[in-house]
């Protein structure tokens, strides 16, 4: 998608070679006219997929699966919670997911409530980069017996190999930006999609 690579340039910040950081349009402070052309850029790539619900996890990929949601006519958005709360009581999908960008291990958890067996999910983040999330939530769709029917991301680092190891699983992925390389504070994109 030319114009989130445009807008990562613009309104993007460079931190070392590992991270960039959207957090004024995408993850903290939300743009929510460019969230819901970038949702509706995940409706036509997914469009044949069919999903009737879009699985993420909090906080990061919620507004993605909202916007999301709206342009594949308002289906649930079911969103793994990092922590169980005490009102999670009828018990819960659970898989274990690293941030590198944090550097801490969480533990997904998921209401079996909300996630329920022939459901068709399509898994939606903003950003794919070692993969550990996405294959938490994979894990989380296959406890429910249900099925993953794809994975978007909105940046992929492709340098990190996440987006390989789903491939590898059988996962279709797609993202909207591929970042090939950072180097000397600067974005170099691949081929996404």
């Amino acid at each position: 998608m030319k114009a989130l690579e445009e807008k990562i340039l613009k309104d993007g910040e460079v931190i070392g070679t590992e991270i960039v950081k959207v957090d004024g349009f995408i993850n903290h402070r939300i743009d929510v006219k460019f969230m819901d052309e970038m949702g509706c850029e995940f409706a036509r790539l997914f469009k044949d997929a069919k999903p009737n619900k879009i699985l993420t996890v909090e906080a990061s990929g919620i507004a993605i699966a909202v916007s999301s949601s709206r342009c594949f006519g308002y289906i649930p958005v079911v969103f793994a919670k990092k922590a169980a709360p005490n009102t999670m009581t009828e018990g819960a999908y659970e898989a274990e997911a690293r941030s590198f960008t944090k550097g801490t291990v969480s533990i997904l958890h998921v209401s079996k409530k909300h996630l329920e067996k022939g459901d068709r999910v399509l898994i939606l983040d903003d950003f794919l980069a070692h993969g550990e999330a996405g294959l938490a939530l994979c894990d989380i769709v296959e406890q429910a017996g249900a099925q993953v029917v794809g994975l978007g991301a909105a940046i992929e680092k492709t340098y990190q190999g996440g987006a390989e190891r789903l491939r590898a699983r059988g996962i279709t992925v797609k993202s909207l930006a591929a970042i090939a390389k950072i180097e000397d504070g600067k974005v170099t994109f691949g081929e996404s999609v």
